[in-house]
């Protein structure tokens, strides 16, 4: 069980890998990058995935063990720490455009592997302290209304046209993130609003609006300790950050489609409404986010205890392949597109998501 737990403890790897970046020049910059899109999808070519699950009784373990949440929690201190390191390091006179181009992407996968994924982790427990720190890792990428949506609209309404972060088929990538970012941002505008008159409070009690003024008294303040070259350095940071959450969104659902009840309704969610993946590496990354069928089936289930589903959907790859493979559309499509016809005609998926054409 120990090792189970200590295993979780080498993606906090990525911030040594991260802060030596941040304080040396030339290829090693660029160490944390291909680690993680490189080493690892390379790696997970010829690693099986594990598609072993725990049973009841060491589930119960997994579950009451703190030593999986003390893991997330020193994440923040951790992100905040290397963040400021990374501001600081971008003050450097001599520093070239191949160094900062390499610093910014590294701090990047910083803001997306840590600053949104643990903080979806976090979103999801019911514990006010933890949900803080949820907020808190949000803040390092400027996406506190993910907190929101994800939580009171992505879960509700995914695999369906209301879904924003839901793919339609025959979308690419490229065009997903224009519509999943804007479409996140208003439908938590639309949340938030619904919420604050639903509770009677005033305006300035919208939750939307003060996660927007936090980020705008964050961002003012990195602009005047460090500088506005450092701040938009930051902003390009945390979009890199912003554009990987959207990808593994899109490789979670393409395509995939919940059924529609006779009421207008949809059926509940579950494992074949999304696409997982048991390649090792990339789920050790990612807090188990890879497990991402049983995630949806059950969303107030802790990472290590996330199941395998046998009539889930498998991505052809880990996570990290995965998100390379759908940066080229046409090869994403041509494997993608024959994956899901396979499962729908042996019976494990139901109708895709109607094409952007469909859709609008």
């Amino acid at each position: 069980m120990r090792w189970r737990a200590a295993k979780y403890l080498s993606p906090l790897l990525i911030f040594l890998a991260a802060a030596h970046s941040f304080s040396t020049t030339g290829i090693w910059v660029w160490l944390p990058v291909v680690y993680a899109f490189v080493l690892i999808p390379l790696a997970e070519l010829f690693w099986r995935p594990d598609e072993r699950n725990p049973d009841a009784a060491e589930e119960a373990v997994l579950r009451k063990d703190r030593v999986y949440d003390v893991w997330l929690y020193l994440v923040v201190p951790l992100q905040y720490l290397l963040l400021f390191r990374f501001l600081h390091s971008m003050q450097q006179s001599d520093i070239s455009p191949v160094n900062i181009l390499g610093r910014v992407l590294t701090m990047g996968l910083l803001c997306g592997i840590f600053g949104i994924n643990v903080a979806h982790e976090l979103g999801h427990r019911r514990s006010g302290f933890e949900r803080l720190l949820a907020k808190s890792l949000l803040l390092t990428s400027m996406y506190m209304h993910f907190y929101i949506e994800h939580n009171r609209g992505h879960h509700k309404y995914v695999g369906t046209p209301q879904d924003p972060s839901s793919a339609p088929l025959h979308q690419s990538l490229y065009r997903f993130w224009w519509r999943s970012i804007t479409g996140v941002y208003r439908k938590a505008w639309t949340i938030a609003s619904a919420e604050q008159k639903r509770k009677g409070r005033r305006w300035y009690q919208n939750e939307m609006l003060h996660y927007q003024l936090v980020q705008v008294l964050f961002l003012v303040s990195i602009v005047l300790v460090f500088g506005r070259f450092v701040a938009v350095c930051f902003l390009f940071a945390a979009l890199i950050g912003i554009l990987l959450l959207e990808t593994v969104n899109y490789i979670e659902h393409y395509g995939l489609r919940r059924r529609e009840t006779r009421d207008g309704s949809y059926e509940r969610a579950l494992p074949e409404h999304s696409w997982n993946s048991n390649h090792i590496l990339g789920r050790i990354m990612l807090f188990e986010l890879s497990r991402h069928s049983d995630h949806h089936y059950l969303a107030s289930k802790k990472y290590q205890t996330l199941r395998h589903h046998a009539h889930a959907p498998q991505l052809p790859a880990g996570y990290p392949g995965s998100m390379l493979l759908a940066m080229l559309p046409p090869l994403w499509f041509y494997i993608m597109n024959r994956r899901i016809e396979r499962y729908r005609n042996e019976g494990l998926i139901g109708s895709t998501m109607p094409t952007p054409d469909e859709l609008y």
